[in-house]
């Protein structure tokens, strides 16, 4: 089973690489563009490269983006994360998500919820 989620994990980075390619030959300004500026966004700098990589792979966790997420924790691995120091950013993004799901239930819903049965009452 491993095995199978090793094959479709590297045939996403294959589809997504070979993706990009058919995407910059009727956009290559746009690709080339994009290109540098994420670059230039996970360069090293106050933050490492590394930290920047756990940063991007909770983004696309709590974003629910397969893609992102594969390619962020190859970035994790590729930049020297521990196991331990990824699974720790996941769980980090699992709060995060959790908490604006309960801060959003808390205020929003329930203002709705006040809102809209009281005009019905």
């Amino acid at each position: 089973m491993q095995q199978e989620a090793r094959h479709s994990t590297e045939q996403a980075l294959h589809d997504y690489k070979m993706g990009v390619g058919k995407f910059s030959e009727k956009l290559p300004e746009v690709t080339k563009t994009f290109n540098a500026f994420t670059e230039a966004c996970f360069g090293e700098g106050s933050l490492s490269k590394k930290e920047k990589q756990l940063i991007a792979l909770g983004i696309s966790v709590v974003a629910q983006d397969e893609y992102c997420m594969i390619y962020h924790t190859k970035g994790c691995i590729d930049q020297g994360a521990t196991e331990q120091e990824i699974l720790e950013a996941c769980g980090v993004s699992a709060a995060f998500g959790g908490g604006a799901a309960m801060s959003q239930s808390v205020t929003l819903v329930q203002e709705c919820i006040s809102e809209l049965t009281s005009h019905t009452h």
